[in-house]
This record gives structure tokens, C-alpha cells and sequence, in this order.
């Protein structure tokens, strides 16, 4: 642990604007810290430690500060790329699940009953070992799958234990998250993601995503700055989000109808030669080969698919094109095509393929290849190499086009209901609750042989599993290095905050090497994180020690220099308008419209179910923080969205409870009536809806987006389908 000492005046002065952590959350108060400090008692204790968040993936970094073993205070860090100084409302109210009433802390085994009873350590380990054994005797390491949120250390153990028990099977949330929009790029551009330059950008447009909801501060203030510089920035969602306080303008469009606005637009450039015809002629193929298709794509077609106005999209076309290069459409992530239709990898395509037409690449203002660093090789005595396993992950022929460092989840469980999985494990993943339609993953975790979930409080996951192993909270660990791409690459430290709360839990980093070793493997796990975290930072030049002293380490050397196009990783070498791979997973060659896989009936009573963040939660993780949910129960935050005129129709009011149902499931909720989302479109936030007794501050509030969305996987792409559920609403009582 870090043992940094502070005075008041420092204290003070690295806390000035910044808020206190959530009132309530079992901290002590600023007042009770600055009263104890002041009085110069001796036996008082204090020191500061930086650390990552984990309440979402994007990890910002912090100093705590810690009195008497408390956490009392979280600053930003300054120099962390995802939050510059400035922590969002989810980093300091889900500091409090480290003190949480409902955190899981000893093993425990599900019994003949159903019922969870409490075991040790060692027969945690002995048991789940024997079963180990037993499945890779009968049917091989590939009965065995691993599905982790990635996080520092959790991505290095995971893949490591399941690589020395010979199994490739290790799959991350991006199925359910931004499989097909990552999967949907690389067929372009050879690459996962890009980053906007938006703070530098003449236009942006944003597709179903909302700096302003999550997820990073510093994309907020990049979106500001755009703002001020008089940017033209336009939303493209169904539901007005709340990044309209730095916009120009909202295209209310029709769910899962992007990708035909994405190729009107490309039609507009194409059909009157606004394109950058340079960076086609030079960087690109298959260029000749979409533009014959794009003929057929006028705005006036995609005005009767999208529901916006053919003047709107060839007039905001336009306008892109005059603020090329220093014009984009940014990324998105979840809430559009990362994983929500049948058509999102094509949208993915799509968009790719736009920004080709503006030459943004690289050039101030667009879309970049950002700078990168990551640990060197290590000393191989020390830390062995395991095994290479040489089969694929269980997916990667079904789904050609999908991301083997994510992989297909969901038919990993689709392979378990089946019979052919036979043993699943789970860290700091909730699949049950928020990666399709529970009942059926339910079902699919039902006949595993094997089924282990490690996490901090009992989630639906691990109530579907036979072992859950209690995990520290990331406050009470140091975990592995985590290195950031950006304009400068960063490295940060997840150092330990405060001493364990509960002391029969573990850290994922012990967790996973003790259950190698007692499953036979133990040999490439003999060293401690402390050592590994120490050797990664040597190869950059950085010791542990030395991040500890700071937190954050920048690489200004390796920055992103604006100018030259990148080097295309694509098979061809080039910017892929067309891609074979597609043609070969039976997709046109090039982007084409698809529709989304489920109409919405014209029936007066029917809306396509459409889901999204909060700034306050992130997804299911969240929910049971009591700062949190204050705040959701507070403004009512848990209400489901209804267009205003739909519910005129409906006989519906603000405030009303209506019953929301389909096949898949019925639920009551009260509802939100805007002018603020689509006509076709019922907005849940994905949060609530908690069907988990233990978890008691979440169970019980609101509804569940994935319990109305049937399970669908995304052909070619691997994707959830998030979004592909129709249902009706009818008022209680009515």
C-alpha cells in the first residue's frame, strides 16, 4: 500500500472544488476528518494511495485519502487521460461498495436444496479443481470457458488460468457491449475503435451516444471545448440525450435505422463528388465497387426508413463535407451499433466507410489511430510462458467476423444448454442480468457441470452458479498495471486504498493462482502481482514504486502526430470499402442496407424497446449502491420514456404506471411522457430491475431491458442484439 503522508495545507489544497464523496456511503465526512486533523491527535492515521475506478470499464484515476483505515476523500488525477482531474457521480458513490452490507464475503456452495451454504477456501478450491480435472478428462479444455468485464488484473489471470489448462475459450462482455461496432471497423480500417478528435473538429456527429450520460469526463470536456469553438455537433438517437446542452442539432431517427442515414449521406458525397477523392485514389479499395451501390441509397429512401426529412440529410451531408477533414462521425460504443440489431457490424461498416469519404483519417479534427504503449516480455524464468493453445474460442467459425479477443459470450452459453460446455466461470461479469435474456441464460448455466462466479455482492450470475468466490473490492488491492492509448499514451496504478473490510475474501490476482495450483497448473503462477506489476513497468522504462509515488505516467515521446494517414491492418493494406471476409460470412461485400431483424407492428400499441445508460449507473453494476440509487429514486430515474403524442393515444400521463409486456415477459413501471424520444420508441434504462434479494438496495427497483429481449445473436458479428424486442404498454387500471 502506498504510504504517502499528507499535511492539511496539501490536503486541502488537492481537494479544493472538489466534491465529497456520497454522504451515507459509511465514509467519514471532510468535517470529521479536518476536526480530527486539527486537533493534532496522535493515534489519528491517515495516508493517500492512487487508484482506478471501476465503476465502468474506463477506469479513471484517483487519490484516495484514508483515515483511520477509511476512505475520506477521492480526487481526480490530473494527468489520467480518461477523467482529467474530474471524477463523474458513478466514481464517488460506487466507492461505497467496499463498505456495502450486501458484499459477499466467504465461499459459498450451492447445495442439494438450491440454497447457498458457506464452505472454505480449501474445499472452494478442492472441489471446483476435481471438477476441472474431470471435465478436461472427459471432453477436452475446450468444454471449459472463462467470461470476464476486463479489468487490470482480472484480464491477465483470467486468460492465463485458462490458457494453462489448455483452454482458448475467454471471452469478454463485448458481445454485450461493442463486439459488432469493434468487429464491423476492423473489416475497414483493420482496427477495433478510433478516437474522435472532437475538441479539434468543425462538425461531429454522434450516434446514439451522449458524452453527457457516461462515459468519460475527459470526452465531456473535449465536446465542451468543441462547443465553444462553435463546432457543428448533431445526435443522432431516438431519445434526446442529454449532451444537447453542447449540440447543434437532434435527428429523432427511427431505431436501428443508422445505417440507412449513414448511406444516404455517403450517397450525397459520392453523387456530387464531395468526397476526398486523393485518399480514395491512394489509400483505399473497393471504392468503385460500393459507390455503384450507393445510387439506389437517395436521401428520399432513407427519409421513409429513418422517419427524418430528405433535405435534413443531404443538407447536413453537405455540411460534413465542407468541414473535411476536421469533421467525423465519432465512434459510438453500446447504445447504437455496438450490439444492438441485426444490422449494427453493417452500421459499424457504414460509418467507417463515411469517414473514408472525408479523408478524416488521421487529420486534425477527425477520426484517429490513437497512440499506444503496452508492457514489453518479461523474464520468461520468472514468469513462464503457459502453453499455446492452439484451438480457436468456441464461436470464431459461427461467427467469422467477430473479435477472437472478445468472443461470442452468449453462444459460449448457447453451447453450454446444448450439452457441450461443460464448465463456465465468471469474474466481475454479470451475464445473467445484462447479456441477453436472463430466463434463457439461466437455463444455459443450469446444465453446466461447472459453474464459478467471483464477484463483490450476489448478482443474478452468481445465483445461477454452483460455487461463488467472494472477491475484494478494487479499493483493497493492487492490481497490474493498465495502459492507456490516446494524442499521449498513459500507464496507470490500481494501488490498495484501505485494508481488506471482510478478511475471508481475496483478490482476483490470488483467487486465480491458488486455484491453479490446486487444479494442477500452480507452476506459472508462481509469483506475486507485486513482482509482475514491477517487471511490466521496468519494460517501459517505470518501476512499481515509482507509479505508486505518482499514479499516472505519460509517454509524451510516443505521441499522435496529425498528418500522415495510418498503416492500414487490413488484408488487402488498404482502406477496405469492400471486404472479402464479409462476402465469405454471406454479407455483401460492401456495406448494404439491412433491416433490423424485428419490425415494429402498426397497431397504435407498439414500441421497438431501446436501452442506455445513465450518468449516475453503469448497467447492473451500479444499481445496488445506496448514493446512487438515492439519486434514481430521488428523480424517478427508473421511469421508462413514452413519446407524449403516443401516450395521448394511450390514455397515458406522466407519472402514470403502465404495464410494459411481450412474450419474453410483463412488468409494471411508471412512466416518463417527453417530447424528448421517438413516436416508435420506448426508452428502459438498462440499470434496474434487479432480481437478486441480496442485492438490496437495487432488487425490486424498476424493470429489466433484457428480460423482453429474446435471445438473438447478430449473424457474422456475434453481437446480442440488445435492442431487436417489441412491446406493448397499457396503463394500470385502465
Amino acid at each position: 500500500m502506498s504510504e504517502n503522508a499528507i499535511t492539511r495545507r496539501s490536503f486541502l489544497a488537492g481537494s479544493a472544488g472538489v466534491a465529497a464523496v456520497a454522504a451515507g456511503a459509511g465514509f467519514m465526512s471532510f468535517g470529521a476528518w479536518e476536526q480530527a486533523d486539527a486537533s493534532g491527535t496522535k493515534d489519528v492515521e491517515s495516508h493517500t494511495a492512487y487508484s482506478l475506478c471501476n465503476s465502468c470499464s474506463s477506469k479513471c484515476g484517483f487519490k484516495g485519502y484514508v483515515v483511520d483505515g477509511k476512505l475520506t476523500k477521492m480526487i481526480g488525477e490530473p494527468g489520467h487521460p480518461h477523467c482529467e482531474g474530474t471524477l463523474c457521480g458513478r466514481a464517488y458513490g460506487y466507492a461505497s461498495i467496499a463498505y456495502s452490507e450486501d458484499r459477499l464475503t466467504d465461499p459459498l456452495k450451492k447445495n442439494a436444496k438450491g440454497e447457498f451454504e458457506k464452505i472454505s477456501w480449501d474445499q472452494a478450491y478442492s472441489e471446483i479443481a476435481e471438477k476441472v480435472k474431470s471435465i478436461i478428462g472427459s471432453d477436452g479444455p475446450e468444454a471449459l470457458a472463462m467470461v470476464q468485464d476486463p479489468r487490470p488484473s482480472g484480464s491477465y489471470y483470467t486468460k492465463r488460468f485458462m490458457q494453462a489448462l489448455g483452454s482458448a475459450n475467454v471471452y469478454t462482455h463485448g458481445a454485450a457491449c461493442n463486439m459488432s461496432k469493434n468487429s464491423g471497423f476492423t473489416q475497414v480500417i483493420g482496427a477495433g475503435d478510433y478516437l474522435a478528435d472532437v475538441e479539434n473538429a468543425k462538425a461531429c456527429m454522434f450516434i446514439g451516444r451522449s458524452y453527457a450520460d457516461a462515459i468519460r469526463p475527459s470526452q465531456l470536456h473535449a465536446l465542451e471545448k468543441a462547443h465553444e469553438n462553435g463546432a457543428y455537433i448533431v445526435l443522432v438517437d431516438p431519445r434526446l440525450n442529454n449532451s444537447i446542452a453542447f449540440a447543434d442539432e437532434w435527428l429523432p431517427i427511427n431505431p436501428g435505422t443508422d445505417l440507412a442515414l449513414v448511406l444516404a449521406m455517403s450517397h450525397v458525397l459520392v453523387d456530387r463528388g464531395l468526397y476526398d477523392k486523393k485518399f480514395v485514389s491512394e489509400q483505399a479499395t473497393g471504392f468503385d465497387e460500393w459507390a455503384a451501390t450507393l445510387g439506389q441509397y437517395t436521401p428520399e429512401w432513407a427519409a421513409e426508413i429513418t422517419g427524418l426529412k430528405a433535405i435534413d440529410i443531404e443538407r447536413i451531408a453537405v455540411k460534413f463535407a465542407e468541414c473535411a477533414p476536421a469533421a467525423c462521425i465519432e465512434p459510438s460504443w453500446r447504445g447504437a451499433y455496438g450490439c444492438s440489431y441485426a444490422n449494427s457490424g453493417e452500421t459499424a461498416r457504414a460509418v467507417a466507410c463515411f469517414n473514408g469519404l472525408l479523408g478524416c483519417w488521421n487529420q486534425k479534427g477527425g477520426a484517429l489511430f490513437s497512440a499506444s504503449v503496452k508492457a514489453g516480455d518479461v523474464d520468461k524464468a520468472k514468469f513462464p510462458s503457459v502453453p499455446k493453445v492452439e484451438a480457436k474460442i468456441a464461436g470464431q467459425s459461427e461467427y467469422p467476423l467477430s473479435l477472437s479477443g472478445m468472443g461470442v459470450n452468449v453462444y459460449a452459453a448457447q453451447l453450454a444448454k446444448e450439452g457441450k460446455m461443460k464448465g463456465m466461470f465468471f469474474y466481475n461479469s454479470n451475464m445473467v442480468a445484462g447479456y441477453s435474456n436472463p430466463a434463457y441464460l439461466q437455463e444455459c448455466l443450469a446444465n453446466l457441470e461447472l459453474s464459478v462466479c467471483i464477484d463483490v455482492q450476489m448478482t443474478e450470475t452468481c445465483h445461477a452458479c454452483d460455487y461463488v468466490l467472494p472477491d475484494t473490492s478494487y479499493l483493497e488491492r493492487l492490481e497490474l498495471p493498465e495502459f492507456y492509448g490516446g494524442k499521449i499514451p498513459a500507464v496507470a496504478i490500481r494501488d490498495q486504498v484501505i485494508e481488506k473490510v471482510h478478511p475471508n475474501t481475496k483478490p482476483v490476482d490470488q483467487i486465480f493462482s491458488e486455484l491453479a495450483d490446486a487444479c494442477g497448473v500452480g507452476q506459472y503462477f508462481d509469483f506475486t502481482v507485486e513482482e509482475l506489476a514491477d517487471a511490466q513497468l521496468k519494460t517501459v522504462g517505470l518501476s512499481l514504486d515509482g507509479l505508486r509515488a505518482c499514479g499516472v505516467s505519460t509517454f509524451p515521446e510516443k505521441a499522435f502526430k496529425y498528418g500522415s494517414y495510418p498503416k492500414w491492418k487490413t488484408p488487402s493494406g488498404k482502406f477496405q470499402f469492400a471486404s472479402d471476409a464479409c462476402e465469405k460470412a454471406g454479407l455483401p461485400r460492401t456495406p448494404q442496407w439491412l433491416e433490423p431483424a424485428v419490425a415494429v407492428p402498426e397497431d397504435g400499441k407498439s414500441f421497438r424497446l431501446i436501452g442506455g445508460k445513465q450518468a449516475i449507473h453503469t448497467h447492473t453494476q451500479t444499481a445496488n449502491s445506496e448514493p446512487l440509487m438515492a439519486i434514481t429514486k430521488q428523480y424517478g430515474l427508473e421511469r421508462v420514456w413514452m413519446n407524449a403524442q403516443r401516450a395521448e393515444e394511450l390514455g397515458i400521463s406522466d407519472g402514470d404506471t403502465v404495464e410494459v409486456s411481450n412474450e419474453q415477459h410483463t412488468g409494471k413501471v411508471q412512466v416518463k411522457v417527453t417530447q424528448r424520444i421517438n413516436p416508435d420508441a420506448l426508452y428502459m434504462p438498462s440499470h434496474y430491475g434487479c432480481s437478486s434479494k441480496e442485492e438490496k438496495t437495487a432488487y425490486g427497483v424498476g424493470l429489466r431491458q433484457m428480460d423482453y429481449v429474446p435471445f438473438r445473436i447478430e449473424p457474422g458479428y456475434g453481437g446480442i442484439c440488445s435492442q431487436e424486442a417489441v412491446v406493448t404498454v397499457k396503463k394500470v387500471g385502465a
